[in-house]
C-alpha cells in the first residue's frame, strides 16, 4: 500500500481497514470481546463494529468469532442485571438517563409482569439497546437463571445469524462493503438511531 493512498483513505476507510488488517492478531479478538461485553451495559457501540470486518477478513472463523461476541455479550448483560438489581439508584440511573430513558424506566418494568420472556428475546435481536434490557431486566428482579437462558438465544441468534451470511457470502460482502463503504455505515448508524428510538417510544 502507497504513502498516497495511505494519505488519501478516508477516516471511515482507515477504520475499516484495520479492523480488516488486525483480524488476524490475538488482541483483536480480545478487544471484540471487551466491546460486546460492555455493550450489555453500558459501551454505546455494538460489537458488530468488529465482528463484520473480522469475519469478512476471516470467514472460516465466524462462527467462532460469534460464539465468542456470544458469551461476552451475556457476561456483560448478567453485570448490566447487577447494575439494575443492586445499583440501580446510583450506576443504574445514571446509565438509563444517559440515553434518555429515565421517564420509560418505569412502564418497562410493568411491561415485564406480563411479556418479560419476549422483551428480552425479541429486543436481543433489534437494534434497540440491550443494555435497557439487562438493567431493567435486574430493576425489575427478573429471574436471573431465565434472563441468562434467553439471552443466551437472542445474542446467539443474532450473532450467528451474522456469522452466517458473512461465511456463506463473505467475499460478495466484503466486496459491496468496502465499494459502498460510508453508505453500508449511514445505513448501520440509521438502524441504531431508529432503535434508540423505537424504544423510546414503544415504552
Amino acid at each position: 500500500m502507497t504513502e498516497q493512498t495511505l494519505t488519501t483513505r478516508s477516516p471511515l476507510r482507515r477504520i475499516y481497514d484495520w479492523c480488516v488488517e488486525t483480524a488476524g492478531k490475538r488482541y483483536a479478538v480480545w478487544v471484540m470481546g471487551g466491546i460486546s461485553f460492555a455493550e450489555s451495559s453500558f459501551f454505546p457501540v455494538p460489537p458488530d463494529v468488529m465482528l463484520i470486518p473480522m469475519s469478512l477478513a476471516r470467514p472460516d472463523r465466524a462462527y467462532l468469532f460469534a460464539l465468542w461476541c456470544t458469551i461476552t455479550s451475556v457476561l456483560g448483560g448478567i453485570v448490566g442485571y447487577a447494575i439494575g438489581y443492586l445499583l440501580y439508584d446510583t450506576v443504574g440511573q445514571w446509565v438509563i438517563h444517559i440515553y434518555g430513558y429515565a421517564d420509560k424506566v418505569d412502564a418497562f418494568r410493568a411491561a415485564y409482569a406480563e411479556w418479560g420472556a419476549w422483551i428480552i428475546l425479541l429486543k436481543g435481536l433489534t437494534p434497540i439497546p440491550y443494555k435497557l434490557v439487562t438493567i431493567t431486566s435486574g430493576f425489575a428482579a427478573y429471574s436471573l437463571p431465565l434472563f441468562i437462558l434467553f439471552s443466551v438465544i437472542t445474542r446467539g441468534a443474532r450473532f450467528f445469524l451474522l456469522a452466517f451470511l458473512l461465511h456463506r457470502y463473505g467475499p460478495t460482502a466484503r466486496q459491496m462493503l468496502e465499494e459502498r463503504l460510508g453508505f453500508w455505515v449511514t445505513i448501520g448508524a440509521v438502524v441504531l438511531i431508529g432503535g434508540i428510538i423505537a424504544a423510546f417510544y414503544l415504552f
